[in-house]
């Protein structure tokens, strides 16, 4: 009986760990759909796996902006962090990032906004429901980072 269990359990283990992998990769594929509609930051679906700061995001998606316009620590900052930036005109960013266990694919946008003085932020997960709490703590590395900077 107890070679059962251990069996069942290996099956379920492998099924769930093939899951994880297929997902991983269907990420990797699913071209990201960067740019700024309305000149704003797409806003964030209801799964929980996406933060934003672009005003009239609800509570549970909300972070705040980052403070100040210096454009180039954002770039270095996203970098340091092992982002990889595929699009940057010095007042729009996109970057993606891969996790090291299934390589799932985030993607980070981010928008200058000078009359407010601040830059907006959104990171979000490509697949899935779930990211337990990933982008909205890749935000946050990424806003002390940048103070520790200054």
């Amino acid at each position: 009986m107890k070679w059962l269990w251990l069996a069942i359990s290996l099956l379920l283990f492998i099924f769930v760990a093939g899951k994880f992998v297929l997902l991983g990769q269907q990420s990797q594929q699913q071209p990201p759909s960067p740019g700024l509609p309305d000149g704003r930051l797409k806003p964030c679906p209801t799964s929980p796996n996406c933060v934003s700061s672009e005003a009239g995001t609800d509570t549970a998606h909300r972070v705040a902006p980052l403070p100040g316009t210096d454009w180039p620590r954002l770039v270095d900052t996203v970098t340091a962090l092992g982002g990889h930036i595929t699009a940057n005109n010095g007042h729009y960013l996109h970057a993606t990032f891969m996790s090291s266990l299934f390589h799932f694919v985030d993607d980070l946008e981010a928008r200058l906004d000078e009359i407010q003085g601040v830059i907006h932020i959104r990171s979000a997960s490509r697949v899935g429901h779930s990211d337990f709490g990933v982008n909205r703590n890749r935000v946050e590395r990424i806003r002390r980072k940048m103070a520790a900077a200054s």
